[in-house]
């Protein structure tokens, strides 16, 4: 190891002290001006090279000489230019669709010996061209559901808002839009994303290993780039689908200098529905809609300007006075800046906004109005410092100011109003960090780093302290405080290192080893079998611990057959502190002390990841695999002993599979099998006065499983002509969900007999399946680009 240290230390004195220069610039795509996120870009002589950062930025610093510069991303014509490195350089590179590989499908959407080379592990990215191919409900194009046919991600079921990642709950994820939180992802309770992909650009989910610059979750960070929009051409794309459709507008503002995107949607269930109901359903609702937006503007060569912005909502009408909507808001200001060569900065300010709304009645006399919100403001400043080639340091911090509103909530009842409202909360976090990632030698490439999180909870508000309890059983309310403004409550401050190496065994081949530490000071309050719209986010308290893990994971990668075919096999274990459960009967509802009524416990999840993958040819696609374990332990629950988490599956199979007929024609496939999740079943039952009341005698916590749940879909895909000279292109997609019908149980619940019984008969109850999704569902859909 000494003799590594030292290695790296000459090499890092000769890049700062001898005769070298710097080539700098972007790389872009040629037909829109789009940078590339990741595009590979070396020095053929010396086979030195980097990759291109977020903003598709490349900085590399050699000794003088005369270099061959290529450039090169996955689907594009490979660049070339000979150099003369005698000063600093800035070379932009445009690259050009490759017209071989523009209609095959790609499942990547970056070199294909990145898994082997690069030193990130537990990363999965997937190209949103081919996310567009793959068969989906209704056949609209869905990345959420798209990421849970990676390894290690699943959902509790159909209609389920969000998804699990190595044993994690939903709150554990963090989803990031140009950086901004997304604090509900799904559309529709769960069947479709916020993710308009007519304005997505990039999508990587880090699983492990996560890099230090990321922070505040515990299970994953899922960061969704949107594209900047056309700054060459003016573009229009579309879809006409069976529920909704949807319509992206981009163009130069100011050509290769500015240019902007407008994407929006829109379901129409509603719409459809409103002939075949009667005059008491017809104020019944039920839609969606986003509106995607983002411009940038060039200010010089070392200055770019970006400003984002998504706003979408969800309604959910029985009447015209009775229903609920819920929707996230988010707004993101960024400022790029090079201050030389070698040091990329970027400046990033956002908002976001996630409430609900609940109303029942709309007139003074009896009428009840709620809403909740959780609100962030944020500054982030990031550096990244290209020492060299195989040396980058990255460093920066973040400041977010949080607002909780848990309820503003007001009822009426015969014209007397009562305001039932909860305090709001306010939170500070802030962050600090630094990375760097270094080849010691040819075969060992290190990225390590670490943050320092600190998290205050503010006052304005009062601060209840409870006492001891029996455990199972409410603790007692022993004082209330009030705080003034921005007074401390309760403070918390957090180490959290990162580490991430590689070793290659051969051009082929590498493994690879993690371990990170997150901190996670914020929780979702919900003890529904999955999440709702109207769950209800908390920050860590006096009373509420911030939650904690610890992942270790190990990986082998290997390329066969010229890097076409990718396998990769994972293991990794992840231990968690603070997690938050309840007492049985807790009341989450409008509750002033509900802290008084949580319970914290520990757990572990555990697990091996494989995947095989065919990255292109006229058949490709992936098979992925998880054989897993994810368990709670919390004093008072299941008599203090370990039990199954509510998302825990042992058995997760998904295989995708594309094949092209022809140059137009493309036929999809995607099979699905998960193992069924644990729920409680009751063990006795008592009987009253003709009612049953079901009891639990062993205080047993998810007892049992639901029967395991499989799908096998289907679609084609039309392209239009790849030789058409017509501006106005057209797509058709055909699709069937759920092929054979297969009625996937969402959970199991109990009734009795409606019947009356007579006295001295005994009560006849049954299990009854609830299956979200019973039959095949055929969808048809128009997709168009101008």
């Amino acid at each position: 190891m000494r003799k590594y240290l030292l290695l790296a230390f000459m090499l890092t004195v000769n890049m700062l002290i001898g005769q070298n220069y710097t080539i700098s610039g972007y790389v872009n795509d040629d037909s829109s001006g789009e940078t590339l996120i990741g595009a590979n870009v070396f020095l053929s002589e010396i086979n030195k090279g980097t990759v291109t950062n977020a903003y598709g930025f490349y900085s590399l610093t050699v000794p003088e000489g005369e270099y061959t510069l290529i450039g090169s991303y996955l689907g594009f014509n490979e660049f070339s230019q000979k150099i003369v490195l005698d000063q600093n350089l800035k070379i932009d590179i445009d690259l050009a669709e490759s017209s071989e590989i523009l209609e095959e499908v790609v499942v990547v959407g970056e070199e294909v010996d990145r898994n082997v080379r690069e030193v990130q592990m537990s990363v999965n990215k997937l190209d949103i061209k081919t996310i567009q191919k793959l068969p989906t409900l209704l056949g609209e194009t869905e990345i959420l559901r798209s990421i849970q046919l990676l390894p290690g991600v699943t959902s509790v079921g159909e209609g389920a808002a969000g998804f699990n990642v190595r044993g994690g709950s939903i709150d554990q994820n963090l989803v990031l839009l140009d950086e901004a939180p997304v604090y509900n992802s799904s559309h529709l309770f769960g069947f479709f994303s916020v993710f308009n992909p007519d304005a997505v650009k990039d999508v990587k989910l880090y699983k492990g290993g996560i890099p230090a610059r990321y922070g505040g979750r515990l299970s994953s960070i899922l960061d969704v780039r949107m594209k900047e929009g056309n700054n060459r051409k003016f573009e229009m794309n579309g879809g006409i689908g069976t529920i909704f459709s949807r319509l992206a507008i981009e163009a130069p503002i100011i050509k290769d200098k500015a240019s902007f995107i407008v994407a929006a949607r829109r379901s129409y269930i509603d719409v459809l529905a409103k002939p075949f109901l009667d005059d008491t359903n017809s104020d019944f609702s039920l839609n969606f809609y986003d509106l995607t937006m983002k411009a940038n503007y060039r200010v010089g060569d070392n200055d770019q300007v970006f400003l984002s912005g998504y706003f979408g909502r969800d309604n959910f009408a029985l009447a015209d006075n009775a229903g609920f909507n819920w929707g996230n808001s988010t707004a993101t200001v960024r400022w790029n800046h090079l201050f030389n060569e070698k040091l990329f900065a970027n400046l990033t300010f956002y908002y976001s906004n996630y409430d609900y709304k609940i109303n029942f009645g709309n007139d003074d006399i009896d009428r009840f109005d709620w809403d909740a919100k959780i609100i962030n403001y944020s500054v982030k400043p990031e550096f990244s410092y290209f020492l060299s080639p195989s040396n980058v340091l990255r460093f920066g911090g973040q400041s977010i100011f949080y607002e909780f509103q848990p309820a503003n909530a007001v009822a009426i009842t015969n014209s007397i109003k009562t305001d039932i409202s909860q305090d709001k909360q306010f939170a500070l976090e802030s962050n600090l960090f630094i990375e760097n990632e270094i080849e010691i030698e040819e075969r060992l490439e290190v990225n390590y780093g670490l943050r320092l999180s600190h998290f205050r909870y503010l006052g304005d508000r009062f601060a209840y302290t409870y006492g001891d309890a029996e455990l199972g059983l409410p603790r007692p309310l022993e004082d209330a405080s009030f705080f003034d403004k921005w007074e401390t409550i309760s403070s918390f401050t957090n180490l959290e290192p990162r580490l991430s190496i590689k070793y290659q065994l051969n051009d082929n081949s590498s493994v690879k080893a993690s371990y990170n530490r997150t901190a996670q000071y914020i929780h979702l309050l919900s003890n529904t079998t999955a999440s709702t719209p109207v769950d209800i986010w908390t920050p860590s308290t006096n009373n509420i611990l911030p939650q904690m893990a610890d992942q270790v994971a190990v990986g082998y990668f290997r390329n066969f057959k010229n890097n076409s075919i990718e396998f990769s096999g994972e293991l990794y274990y992840k231990k968690m502190d603070n997690l938050i459960d309840y007492i049985d009967g807790a009341d989450l509802i409008l509750n002033n002390f509900l802290e008084g009524q949580i319970l914290e416990g520990v757990g572990r999840a555990y697990g091996t990841e494989l995947m095989l993958k065919k990255n292109s040819g006229r058949f490709s696609g992936w098979v992925s695999y998880t054989l897993a374990k994810s368990e709670r332990q919390v004093m008072g629950i299941n008599n203090d002993e370990w039990y199954p988490s509510r998302f825990d599956q042992t058995h997760n199979l998904s295989m995708t599979a594309f094949y092209e007929l022809s140059k137009r024609v493309t036929l999809s496939a995607n099979f699905v099998y998960n193992t069924g999740t644990p729920t409680t079943f009751v063990t006795t039952r008592f009987e009253q006065q003709g009612y049953v009341v079901p009891n639990s005698d062993a205080n047993e916590r998810n007892n049992v499983r639901i029967p395991d749940y499989h799908r096998l879909d289907l679609s084609i895909t039309i392209d239009p002509k790849p030789d058409s000279k017509k501006r106005w292109k057209g797509q058709w997609v055909i699709g069937v969900y759920n092929v054979y019908s297969r009625r996937n149980p969402f959970t199991i619940f109990f009734r009795q007999d409606t019947d009356r019984v007579p006295v001295g008969n005994p009560i006849n109850t049954e299990a009854v399946r609830l299956s979200v999704v019973g039959n095949f569902i055929p969808s048809i859909s128009y997709n168009f680009k101008f």
